[in-house]
């Protein structure tokens, strides 16, 4: 028979032999996996509850209660002191008080966002009489000629999907670049959220840029978010300050002469909308390659900052924009 020794010879783990390091890592791995999948599908199930509710709504009422409960809610969260310092730095004109109503204007456009998703699917951003005002559509169509590529770029403000919507719907082929949700059953209810079966994404990650190039090189076009800090990008003045900022979309529309876009996002009133193509940036072309994606991603900060100085209660200031000083 078998003793307890001979047992521990064989690798299994018995009083006097306990659990091994390799074993105990392997059951922490195990341990946190199970507990990430859990809190997926928990957060998930939230998520799905919360925009079928949303979706059970005509569009202006869902708005308006997703408005209502994030402007009562998100100012006494703690990510809203992020945004207090963010606004002081930025845009240390503004006192006390304006900081404040730019905050709770903030959340009120984030909760509308929101509510807002479950009908992306239903709002044609160029039809007449709907909630969309589109402006300046006369700088694509009088230019779309001769297999000349676009590069859309917006921002966090207003409703930004209604951007990409206006690049999906706007006649010519258009994939938009996004970052995917931390959660992916979240991120799946947002895909299917963001428009008809026709539109094409692409997340953002190791091979976004080899599909966008692979994209444009068919001759097609690209939409996407220019008002994010990416850790390894360049820096480039925002607000007076050095931002980190992702250089991916300079070097495209340099590499394939592409005509780049700013698309501004106004919330009007309620679920209402003013969507405002704008005449294309000049391209540099010094010749050096580096200063070229500068000068360009310089413009491209700029077009986001006068649009947030407009209406800085429409955009995100809970983005970690700038290094922590």
């Amino acid at each position: 028979m078998s003793g307890p020794s001979s047992l521990s010879h064989r690798g299994v783990a018995t009083a006097e032999t306990p659990p091994q390091p390799c074993e105990r890592r392997h059951v922490g791995r195990h341990s946190a996996g199970a507990e990430r999948r859990l809190r997926y599908l928990v957060e998930g199930a939230g998520a799905w509850l919360l925009f079928g509710f949303f979706r059970s709504l005509p569009l202006d009422w869902a708005s308006a209660l997703g408005g209502l409960l994030a402007r009562n809610i998100g100012p006494h969260l703690g990510i809203s002191k992020l945004a207090r310092d963010n606004l002081r730095r930025a845009m240390p004109e503004l006192d006390p008080v304006q900081i404040e109503r730019t905050i709770r204007g903030m959340w009120d456009n984030l909760g509308r966002v929101i509510a807002e998703y479950p009908h992306l699917n239903k709002i044609r951003v160029f039809e007449r009489g709907g909630c969309v005002e589109p402006m300046g559509l006369d700088n694509i169509l009088s230019n779309h000629s001769g297999g000349k590529r676009y590069i859309f770029f917006s921002a966090h403000c207003g409703n930004w999907e209604i951007a990409s919507l206006a690049a999906s719907q706007v006649g010519i082929a258009v994939a938009n670049v996004y970052r995917a949700a931390n959660n992916p059953i979240v991120d799946r209810l947002l895909v299917r959220m963001r428009g008809s079966g026709d539109a094409v994404l692409i997340p953002k990650g190791s091979v976004a840029a080899r599909r966008a190039i692979d994209w444009l090189h068919s001759g097609k076009h690209l939409s996407m978010l220019a008002d994010q800090k990416m850790n390894d990008g360049i820096a480039v003045p925002f607000f007076g300050r050095d931002a980190m900022t992702a250089p991916g979309l300079a070097k495209l529309a340099l590499r394939f002469d592409a005509t780049v876009v700013p698309v501004q996002v106004v919330r009007l009133k309620g679920a209402h909308f003013r969507l405002t193509i704008e005449a294309p940036l000049e391209l540099p072309r010094s010749g050096n390659s580096t200063a070229d994606t500068l000068a360009l991603m310089i413009k491209v900060n700029e077009t986001v900052e006068r649009w947030v100085r407009e209406r800085p209660e429409q955009w995100l200031w809970v983005h970690r924009r700038w290094p922590v000083s």
